[in-house]
């Protein structure tokens, strides 16, 4: 308990809290990240890269796995239909808030926080959350939908408060290494979890198919059962291995972190994780705001559009519906995911190209208010199985990849203009 209540302990008040942002003397340490005094440069690992990559795919794999298992859910909501055609709602409105509040409360006690305890707390619940899920495809499959749907908040709750632990811990643990390429590698495995839970799902669908009898009969608690035990026990043996090669980079930090501090230990400090918090500096979230105010509603703007295209992926059926295993639902809308989140993947490579707004805060909010005029565009798509104006699988799979590669690639050179 003493552990805990350390690392999610209260920051005391204190007047450095309010000093300037730009000061001459002092660099600018930003809400969420650990600066430290005498970093020196440590030659790169690919060893260490590896494991930060992933620790990326572990950081997003359990959401990602959650949309790619949009099909699967559907099916278990079969005798409600109301549940079934706004769980995807219900889990994208508990996911953002509870992620929300969880960064809120982590970033505001940063400087007594344990980051390497936030990202295995945060692993350990992404194992119990996706083995009680894994349990699910074989157990209770009577239950009611209004009680299935109530497991599944939790677990979508879960599984958001161990993103805001893992997302708040490992980028400001990869800053302490002082090598960017692996706050690089955290964002690359992102890419990589977004890419493979659909493709997984879409292998695991054509693999084990539902009974002919079955896609006769209706969706029902059984369909893509076998799949979806194969993708959730995929997302706990994730975050598994995450958790064991984080073993070696923790040991590895703290010799790097021991080696700096060696000098400034007092007799006070009784060990190098009480040193390193001692050479932190905390901005408040407000003073950052004020100074970053464009590309923070920028930000906000960019990811509230996102939001909206799991909500019609989910509901979009491809126009050549009976024309194979491929284009039915249970294996089509995983691989529009698979697409979405090619372009996301794609997005965050272009920030590398030539071209970029950076330093134009307000260029990139304007950017980011005109994105919600592309979204009516899902609205000529197949909805519901309803019929489509624009009569082509075609169509949608090169809409899905541009929408969210413009959300990415507005969304991090906002970011790193932030930073920048």
């Amino acid at each position: 308990m003493d552990r805990v209540r350390r690392a999610l302990g209260r920051q005391p008040s204190s007047s450095s809290e309010y000093e300037p942002l730009n000061g001459a003397e002092e660099a600018t340490a930003l809400e969420g990240s650990t600066q430290l005094e005498g970093q020196h440069d440590l030659p790169f690992s690919w060893m260490e890269y590896s494991i930060f990559a992933l620790l990326g795919v572990a950081m997003l794999w359990a959401w990602n796995m959650f949309l790619a298992a949009a099909p699967y859910f559907a099916s278990r909501f079969a005798g409600d239909a109301w549940i079934q055609a706004n769980f995807q709602s219900a889990i994208l409105t508990v996911s953002t808030i509870t992620n929300l509040g969880a960064m809120l409360v982590l970033t505001s006690i940063q400087y007594s926080a344990s980051y390497p305890f936030r990202i295995n707390l945060a692993l350990i619940i992404n194992v119990i959350t996706f083995s009680l899920l894994t349990a699910s495809t074989v157990l209770g499959l009577g239950v009611s939908p209004a009680v299935y749907l109530v497991f599944l908040l939790v677990m979508v709750a879960g599984a958001a408060t161990a993103a805001g632990l893992i997302q708040n811990g490992a980028f400001a643990f990869a800053a302490s290494f002082g090598r960017p390429e692996y706050m690089q590698a955290i964002m690359a495995g992102q890419g990589v979890a977004g890419v493979l839970p659909p493709i997984a799902q879409v292998i695991t669908v054509l693999a084990f198919p539902p009974a002919e009898k079955e896609q006769n009969e209706g969706p029902s608690a059984q369909d893509g059962q076998a799949s979806a035990f194969v993708y959730f026990l995929t997302a706990v043996a994730v975050s598994v291995a995450a958790l064991l090669s984080f073993i070696p980079l923790v040991r590895r930090h703290n010799h790097i972190i021991e080696n700096r501090m060696i000098e400034q230990m007092a007799e006070s400090m009784h060990s190098v994780e009480e040193a390193e918090r001692a050479s932190r500096k905390v901005t408040s979230l407000w003073r950052l705001f004020q100074k970053l105010h464009w590309l923070a509603i920028g930000v906000a703007l960019t990811f509230i559009a996102t939001m909206f295209m799991p909500v019609f992926t989910t509901k979009i059926h491809s126009v050549k519906e009976g024309s194979g295993p491929l284009f039915q639902p249970n294996a089509f809308i995983p691989l529009g995911f698979f697409f979405w989140n090619l372009g996301d993947l794609s997005g965050r490579i272009a920030t590398m190209m030539p071209f970029s707004l950076q330093h134009r805060p307000f260029a990139l909010f304007s950017l980011a208010v005109l994105r919600f005029g592309i979204l009516p565009l899902y609205l000529l798509c197949n909805i519901g199985g309803r019929g489509a104006v624009v009569s082509s699988d075609f169509f949608l799979s090169l809409y899905r990849p541009a929408g969210l590669w413009c959300d990415q690639w507005l969304a991090w050179l906002e970011l790193y203009d932030g930073v920048g």
